[in-house]
């Protein structure tokens, strides 16, 4: 297995609990859109300890970035990195994943799986072919929502946040409005949530085929 240390150039909070990672780009790095790679930090005690993260960067850019949400009040992996800052070092691995973008169609999000829609967004935005692409983002509450203002700015109305607090969510009365003929549907978040609109859209008569999540 592949494997190179790279440092954290520079990290910020997106949300309150949401970091925002720059790290450096390894020489001929190259991943699609939505792909991923395992990540451990490079200290003795967790090089072993790898983890998925999404690139949420253009694949062009000279760094890489990662957005990952901090779980906090159980020492984990995701506590560990909160701790981090410019110049610790991560040790990157291969690149895997099965999300990519195979046309327009509905992005739907639970939480932090907004993560590898942003690297497909972002660079259908910087190509100027983000008509036709709707995404349902939801959250608990409004303080949840990652990079909401960039969101908006790409993508306008076809921006749909749905909010748990206000008493909203993603069921399959709402998909049915956004189901239509030609569509691809994109789904990441927690398992249970990627489960649960799956059978909506089935439910609703779209084929696998137009259902893109992480195998």
């Amino acid at each position: 297995m592949q494997k190179h240390v790279v440092k954290i150039l520079r990290t910020n909070y997106v949300t309150h609990n949401v970091k925002r990672f720059m790290v450096e780009k390894p020489a001929g790095y190259i991943y699609v859109p939505g792909q991923a790679t395992d990540v451990s930090i490079n200290r003795d005690g967790l090089k072993d300890e790898l983890r998925p993260f999404t690139f949420t960067s253009l694949t062009d850019a000279d760094h890489l970035e990662f957005t990952i949400k901090i779980y906090t009040g159980h020492n984990g992996i995701t506590e560990k990195l909160g701790s981090l800052s410019a110049g610790d070092e991560l040790i990157l691995h291969e690149v895997f994943g099965a999300i990519e973008y195979k046309g327009p169609g509905v992005f739907i999000a639970g939480g932090a799986g907004i993560t590898p829609f942003l690297a497909i967004l972002r660079d259908l935005h910087r190509q100027g072919k983000l008509d036709g692409n709707i995404l349902l983002f939801a959250n608990h509450t409004n303080s949840d929502i990652i990079l909401k203002e960039e969101l908006t700015e790409m993508l306008g109305n076809n921006l749909i946040n749905v909010i748990a607090e206000q008493g909203k969510h993603i069921d399959k009365a709402m998909l049915r409005d956004y189901v239509k003929e030609g569509r691809k549907y994109y789904i990441c978040g927690p398992d249970e949530f990627v489960n649960t609109m799956q059978d909506y859209l089935h439910e609703l008569g779209v084929k696998q085929d137009d259902i893109v999540i992480e195998q």
